[in-house]
């Protein structure tokens, strides 16, 4: 019996060992590790489009989403409030609070995925650590999957699924931190100006 043993428990310890999900805490130290990055990005749509463009990332609570050219879209996020500025409308862009955003989560000043219910989904495969986080106080505006790789900890790509369950998709790329960006690239006020 302790032969049969042994040689399970060998042959056991011979199968490569699947990679243990990157913990909660280390992807919140993560996230509070910078405060401003920039990168470009692949964005796949919910009808199977595809753009690029470059992120700003200016926490807590900025984001920009500059599209490249010959699509003129904006999609940036400051003093609360997530502006959506359509290059063929000549109304002002359409707003809403950050706060009814998945993307709120990871904007936090203090990021905190250990809190009560906000993760729903932290998974490996062996390669990359999937976090699904949403807000536990309002589940029904959707949710956020996030992608990582291991050392160092970074963060590859996220789905924000909204409160229909339609996903966008977002690939980062060479996404360098703690970098300096001017506050203008935040201002909602000062864009709708200049797109006058």
């Amino acid at each position: 019996m302790r032969l049969i043993l042994a040689t399970v428990l060998s042959a056991l310890m011979a199968l490569p060992a699947m990679a243990n999900p990157i913990s909660l805490q280390e992807i919140s130290r993560y996230f509070n590790s910078f405060t401003t990055a920039q990168g470009s990005f692949t964005q796949i749509n919910a009808d199977g489009s595809i753009s690029t463009g470059t992120i700003y990332i200016n926490r807590p609570g900025r984001v920009r989403f500059e599209y490249a050219p010959p699509d003129a879209s904006l999609v940036m996020a400051g003093g609360g409030q997530v502006a959506i500025f359509d290059p063929k409308s000549n109304q002002p862009p359409e707003q809403y609070p950050l706060s009814r955003t998945p993307l709120n989560l990871i904007l936090e000043r203090n990021v905190d995925l250990t809190r009560a219910r906000m993760v729903v989904g932290h998974t490996s495969d062996g390669t990359a650590t999937t976090v699904v986080a949403q807000d536990p106080q309002r589940p029904e505006q959707g949710s956020i999957e996030m992608v990582f790789t291991a050392n160092p900890t970074e963060l590859r790509q996220w789905v924000i699924r909204d409160e229909t369950g339609a996903p966008t998709t977002v690939v980062l790329n060479d996404l360098t931190k703690n970098v300096q960006l001017s506050s203008f690239l935040f201002n909602i006020p000062y864009e709708a100006d200049r797109r006058r």
